[in-house]
């Protein structure tokens, strides 16, 4: 199950597909949904999650906090919407197109993924140019 959640932020509306496009990266990854939580928020709320639970003192667009187990992938992921719109303005992205690629990345994150090495991000980069290419 996916949910959505908006914390010291307005509400903006998803795209209708959202969900199903997410269970079809999962499932593409042969893997199960579990219990999946979007926290959508602003930058000083994502700066204090990292703050307390990572103790990192910078501005990022996403944190997730896996809890999957086996081929069921659960978690929390929290996503800063300013972030993301300055990201989409810096890469010449619409607003909509980064916030599918952040969404995917939190995904991907439960499923396996890793962005730490130059290499990992190479393959996390290509898993979501290829799942927003079916975005449909």
């Amino acid at each position: 199950m996916i949910n959505y959640f908006f914390e010291a932020i307005d509400q903006i509306p998803l795209a209708e597909n959202t969900t199903s496009w997410l269970e079809n990266i999962i499932f593409s990854e042969n893997k199960k949904p579990g219990k999946i939580n979007y926290i959508f928020c602003d930058d000083d709320y994502l700066l204090q999650v990292n703050r307390t639970y990572l103790q990192h003192d910078y501005y990022t667009d996403i944190i997730t906090f896996d809890y999957s187990k086996g081929k069921t992938i659960s978690g929390d992921i929290f996503v800063s919407l300013p972030r993301i719109s300055d990201n989409a303005t810096t890469l010449s992205e619409t607003f909509d197109q980064e916030l599918r690629r952040v969404l995917a990345h939190g995904i991907l994150h439960l499923c396996g993924y890793k962005d730490k090495t130059e290499d990992e991000q190479k393959e996390m980069r290509g898993k979501e140019d290829f799942y927003l290419s079916i975005n449909h």
